[in-house]
């Protein structure tokens, strides 16, 4: 079925729906001299014909009509062609049907005899109320298409910076584990020695075996920050989710002889939320407060109880943000970081985040004393709640 709304975005189609064959006719050729196309039907089964195979933009649709209604005519197309805009005509003595019309999503009602060009100039009301609307859908679309696209920017973004810290800690348990092998193969190569003692064989497994786990639960926590986020709604356990964000910031963190503390309230152990979505936003935060702090600084982060809703906050003891950039720090590709070194897209994806959560975030800071950031969500997602 083709979509009227796509249809001839430039010329008007005009579908004059009634059962007047001489008044159709008549209004079709004063139509015409008017560049404007009209196609006719007799009923509103016939129209509704007609509309499953040829695309319109504009419909006149007369109230009295024998079989189906005007009004029942009226309500089979706004359900089925939305796109398509319906003028009602009326009798005078049916003016009444006419704003019951209106009610039901007609664009306008018009009495008959109808003056030419004053149907005409509804008409084109109608039809540029139909590409504005068109444009506003576009635009919509383009909109999340474009905040799908900069969430996943800002997530490899945030990754780059974590990818010197993550590559240290699985370079650690990855050379245990060769030191442990390369032990255990020299010990077998001098067979003619005396073998290792069971304890010194248990021990050198037992490092293997928490190098392992720890280059699993790094990976992991990569993982976690890099897929796509989904609406997978879950129990989380705030004191871990924590610690996943705090571990890959952790080396970034270290190198620059920054502290990262932790104050969670103790009321608070597990909250029921998108799992990807918090921690992203969380993960967000930390690399910005790190981005933030200059050596022998401090970050914060920390958890308060506040009855149906919790607040997660994250402070650092950095440059703090300008009074007047404050009002634009949400704004895509707005950063006060030189260039090449911040993509200005992560608090504008992190309230992207919290919006589909149904949360929200404030910032308060100081230059030379620091910046606050808190988000406040849901215990429990509200209905309705989704992740994109």
């Amino acid at each position: 079925m083709i979509d009227p709304r796509h249809a001839m975005p430039n010329k008007i189609r005009v579908l004059l729906v009634d059962d007047e064959t001489i008044f159709r006719s008549n209004i079709a050729k004063l139509l015409a001299t008017r560049g404007i196309e009209t196609l006719e039907a007799e009923n509103g089964e016939t129209c509704l014909a007609i509309l499953r195979t040829t695309p319109v933009n504009v419909i006149l649709l007369d109230v009295q009509m024998p079989g189906m209604k005007g009004l029942e005519a009226l309500r089979l197309i706004k359900e089925r062609y939305p796109g398509i805009e319906v003028i009602m005509l009326t009798g005078q003595a049916t003016t009444r049907d006419g704003v019951e019309g209106i009610k039901s999503g007609a664009f306008d009602y018009l009495s008959k005899p109808v003056e030419i060009d004053h149907l005409v100039g509804k008409i084109r009301q109608a039809h540029d109320k139909i590409q504005m609307d068109e444009s506003h859908r576009r635009e919509t679309e383009f909109r999340a298409k474009m905040d799908k696209q900069m969430i996943a920017t800002e997530r490899l973004a945030a990754l780059g910076t974590l990818a010197a810290g993550v590559a240290h800690e699985i370079n650690n348990p990855l050379s245990i584990i060769k030191q442990s092998v390369t032990w255990l193969s020299l010990r077998i190569e001098k067979s003619n020695s005396a073998g290792p003692t069971r304890a010194e064989l248990e021990k050198t497994l037992k490092h293997i075996d928490t190098a392992v786990d720890r280059a699993r639960r790094i990976t992991h926590q990569l993982l976690g920050s890099a897929r796509k986020t989904e609406n997978h709604l879950s129990e989380i356990d705030l004191e871990r989710l924590t610690d996943d964000a705090v571990h890959l910031v952790a080396r970034a963190a270290a190198d620059v002889g920054i502290s990262l503390e932790r104050k969670l309230d103790p009321r608070l152990k597990s909250v029921w939320g998108n799992p990807d979505g918090l921690r992203q936003v969380l993960t967000n935060l930390l690399v910005n407060a790190v981005h933030a702090t200059t050596a022998g600084g401090a970050i914060t982060i920390a958890t308060e109880d506040r009855g149906g809703d919790f607040d997660l906050s994250v402070t650092d003891t950095g440059v703090g943000i300008p009074e007047e950039h404050l009002h634009r720090i949400f704004e895509p590709f707005f950063t006060t970081k030189p260039a090449g070194e911040g993509t200005g897209l992560g608090l504008y994806v992190t309230r992207s985040i919290l919006d589909a959560l149904g949360g929200t975030i404030t910032v308060e800071s100081r230059v030379g004393r620091g910046t606050r950031v808190c988000v406040r969500l849901p215990k429990a997602p509200t209905k309705g709640t989704e992740i994109r």
